[in-house]
């Protein structure tokens, strides 16, 4: 196509574009869309991501080294999984925030024992994997609902997968649960303790705010998502691989996307974040670091992530890949750490390439009017 034509084409009001689910593939393959997801952006509240960041990195510091000493170190993964919930209500209003961190601690905790439970009274690997897509779109229906904010529902998708392993006993399943509550608790507390250090919502400086849309249009969009994560959790174990859950994960990330071309940008900067973040893995895990050092390394990058994800999430998929490879490492010392690094970028491009392609058979006339008239805009890429 000319760049007269094209220019023509742009001029075009969205409505007279061809919105057909060729075309939005044709749009979402254009190199703009590369420079999209490329671009950096203003956040809303450097101080309050990294604070959220710092919140969890310090309950990681003080939690996973009294595991380790205490009489039930294997259950240090879990540990850490109750530390993830000071991510959520970075934005939330001043009052509300410590009823988020407590909700998504009891979600936390319900993932962990809910799935440990299945696999206790001896689900089959088909069941788990359907039990995981499941909760791929419940916990998107709850997370959206709920107003949790980032990182919205991969964090509970990432404890439910993580607790699919072998379970051999009634008590096994309550030590998991008890020791992602107990985190999850000393989380609650470290933010309500913090909490006058958050920049409050102002007429002058508002923080973001997602629009709740209708109960009927979430619903469809936790369906959707249910349907994509279980066609990549079963292609992943079709495969051979011992993950799937990253599969279902990569799925979720780029579906639960507002608009097509949030959608593509997601897809491609979770594609590129985990290749390098994977990377940077494998240069630890292949030199079988002690959990000290892995308890150190979890503190940096959980900082790191939340002071630079909010730029640009292919950044923070950086540093979220090692982080998430380690906490694996740490819930299971026994398997070759540095064999997860390229499962796990394996296990994510299936995912995100399932993602991007479910979002577009899926996606209605509005969803592909909404991406033209993106397209035509001259202030677009």
């Amino acid at each position: 196509m000319s760049a007269q034509q094209e220019s023509c084409r742009e001029a075009m009001p969205a409505a007279e574009l061809a919105v057909g689910r060729v075309e939005a593939a044709r749009h979402l393959l254009q190199s703009r869309q590369v420079r999209d997801s490329l671009a950096l952006t203003r956040q809303p509240s450097l101080r309050n991501s990294t604070l959220a960041g710092l919140q969890a990195a310090i309950a990681v510091a003080v939690a996973l080294p009294l595991f380790h000493l205490s009489p039930w170190p294997h259950l240090i993964g879990f540990a850490s999984l109750g530390a993830l919930v000071a991510l959520f209500g970075r934005f939330a209003p001043e009052r509300s925030r410590s009823r988020i961190v407590f909700v998504c601690g009891l979600l936390q905790t319900l993932a962990v024992l809910f799935m440990s439970t299945a696999a206790w009274l001896g689900a089959s690997v088909a069941i788990l994997l359907a039990l995981l897509a499941l909760a791929c779109g419940l916990f998107y229906f709850i997370a959206v609902t709920g107003h949790f904010g980032a990182p919205g529902p991969l964090i509970f998708v990432f404890a439910a997968g993580a607790s699919m392993g072998p379970v051999g006993s009634l008590r096994e399943v309550a030590e998991r649960a008890a020791a992602t509550a107990a985190v999850a608790a000393l989380a609650w507390a470290i933010c309500a303790l913090s909490e006058g250090l958050r920049h409050p919502a102002t007429d002058m400086r508002p923080l973001p705010t997602e629009p709740l849309r209708p109960v009927g249009h979430r619903l469809t969009a936790a369906l959707r998502i249910a349907g994509g994560a279980a066609i990549a959790v079963y292609a992943s174990h079709v495969l051979g691989a011992d993950h799937p859950a990253w599969a279902a994960m990569g799925t979720l990330a780029v579906m639960q996307g507002a608009h097509l071309h949030i959608n593509m940008n997601r897809a491609l900067q979770r594609m590129a974040g985990t290749v390098i973040g994977a990377l940077l893995a494998w240069l630890i895990l292949v030199h079988e670091p002690s959990t000290w050092t892995v308890i150190a390394a979890l503190f940096v990058l959980q900082f790191g992530t939340e002071a630079i994800i909010g730029s640009n999430y292919g950044l923070g998929q950086i540093l979220v890949t090692p982080m998430a490879l380690l906490m694996s490492y740490l819930a299971a010392p026994r398997l070759s750490g540095a064999a997860m690094a390229p499962e796990r970028i394996l296990d994510t491009l299936l995912g995100v390439s399932i993602g991007i392609a479910m979002a577009v058979l899926l996606s209605t006339i509005d969803d592909r009017r909404h991406l033209a008239n993106h397209r035509a805009s001259p202030t677009t890429g």
